[in-house]
């Protein structure tokens, strides 16, 4: 049936404005104002907010790490993400040295197959660069649409790849058509940084900070970046925690650079000190690159007003506290790394950046939805509202009051690292390609509706704008 959203305000990376949207066969067929409701189902959005719906470029779901699996898999996370205004996610598809590429991704296929509620895609890690691997590399992006690759530069003998296998992948992705990311840490001094902490006795969660610095989360980004510029490829730095990273993709950019920088939510609102809550709370807040000193806040702020930083994932991957941090008491060092913010990215943002003039109203969605749709090759029939594009579509009540509180969340995770906040603004109802997944606050999806979403090459739309004429 079709349906005309009546009464919204529609918001994009460049326009707000108010008008109707009428959604046929899941697709946008046409913006005006007073639309006819005949033969359709009428939405009233009077005195809400239309956004794009929002993609999420960095998601862990049921992945195997530390010797347990995050707890949300691709159902509960996906309807966590559905009623924080999150339609489409990118999730990271874990690569075993020695084998075969395409059977990671037949694993992550079968996660996630019958169980997600929104659209999704894969980024694909690269432990290795060999002939295997280069071979199996046009496959991927041309049969798979998987054209992003990940590059750990951290987690020492577990995950982390060499400065060859960087180089190699940024010069293979220029080749091909395909965006490098970087988990930029410096893994070889933190793994000596980590072994001398647990020599000394020095084992509570703080110490996972004090043995990660922002120093080597810096270095690690600067010689990304310098790999980068050598090989004239293209460079997205995930999870940014810290002044030293953001300025070495300011630099970088400013020298001509293809770089791109992402923060996460926990980054801009929590801090160092969470990590020396007692009786081991402190074990919720540990994540890599861990929580900075205050004060860093306010610079990555400003490198998402000024347009140094362009996006915000969530960095989802979440850990019982009971049961899965726990692992960690009496050795920081086991502690599983990661929380879980898919379901807040889209609302955090909205209440502590628009609401308190940090960033604008269109600002707000080119971060959360259109720069990564341009990115990821799922731009423009993501990332915007417009005629012809798919009709993911959050209706946003921007005056609403609430309390974050795990128990109210939809993540199946013990705890919420936001446990308490105050934020103004929140998803009355979600649609991806113009059916309901949420409606009035109440998940109406189904389960394995998510469709899985090959993308397209890198630079595909990068720098286009909303108003110019798109194909399709």
């Amino acid at each position: 049936m079709k349906k005309v959203i009546k009464n919204g305000t529609i918001v994009t990376a460049a326009d707000t404005y108010t008008a109707d949207v009428l959604i046929e066969n899941g697709i946008i067929s046409l913006i005006g104002e007073n639309l006819s409701t005949q033969g359709a189902e009428a939405i009233d959005a009077e005195g809400c907010y239309l956004f794009p719906g929002g993609i999420d470029p960095h998601t862990h779901l049921e992945m195997p790490f530390g010797g347990t699996v995050t707890k949300d898999d691709f159902e509960t996370g996906t309807i966590a993400a559905a009623f924080g205004g999150t339609t489409t996610i990118i999730d990271f598809c874990l690569t075993n040295k020695g084998e075969p590429l395409k059977d990671a991704i037949k694993t992550w296929h079968a996660k996630s197959n019958d169980k997600a509620v929104i659209d999704y895609g894969f980024h694909l890690m690269i432990g290795e660069v060999n002939d295997a691997v280069l071979n199996e590399l046009p496959s991927v992006i041309d049969d798979e649409g998987i054209t992003s690759f990940k590059v750990f530069m951290a987690y020492k003998n577990v995950l982390q790849a060499d400065d060859e296998t960087l180089f190699r992948t940024l010069i293979a992705a220029k080749e091909l058509g395909a965006l490098v990311m970087v988990h930029a840490e410096n893994g070889d001094v933190i793994d000596y940084l980590t072994k001398k902490a647990l020599e000394q006795g020095n084992t509570d969660p703080i110490y996972h900070a004090l043995t990660r610095p922002p120093e080597m989360e810096g270095e690690a980004t600067g010689r990304a970046a310098a790999f980068t510029g050598l090989a004239n490829s293209q460079l997205y730095v995930v999870h940014v925690s810290c002044a030293e990273a953001a300025r070495k993709i300011a630099e970088a950019r400013d020298n001509g650079i293809d770089i791109w920088g992402e923060t996460c939510p926990q980054y801009l609102l929590l801090d160092q000190s969470y990590l020396e809550k007692p009786n081991f709370e402190g074990a919720k807040y540990v994540w890599s690159p861990p929580l900075r000193e205050k004060w860093n806040q306010d610079v990555l702020w400003n490198a998402l007003k000024t347009g140094q930083l362009q996006t915000l994932g969530s960095d989802q991957c979440s850990f019982d506290f009971n049961g899965q941090k726990d692992l960690g008491k009496g050795n920081f060092s086991k502690i599983p790394n990661g929380g879980p913010f898919i379901e807040d990215r889209v609302s955090v943002l909205f209440s502590e950046g628009v609401k308190k003039g940090r960033i604008s109203l269109n600002q707000f969605v080119d971060i959360t939805s259109t720069r990564v749709a341009k990115l990821f090759g799922l731009y423009p029939k993501k990332g915007t509202i417009a005629v012809g594009v798919d009709a993911d579509i959050v209706i946003f009540d921007p005056t609403v009051e609430r309390t974050i509180s795990a128990e109210t969340h939809h993540m199946s995770v013990d705890y919420n690292a936001f446990e308490g906040l105050k934020v103004t603004g929140e998803p009355v109802s979600v649609l991806s390609r113009g059916e309901f997944v949420i409606r009035d606050k109440k998940f109406v999806g189904k389960l394995g509706a998510g469709r899985y979403v090959k993308r397209a090459k890198y630079g595909a739309n990068k720098h286009a704008k909303e108003s110019e004429t798109l194909t399709f």
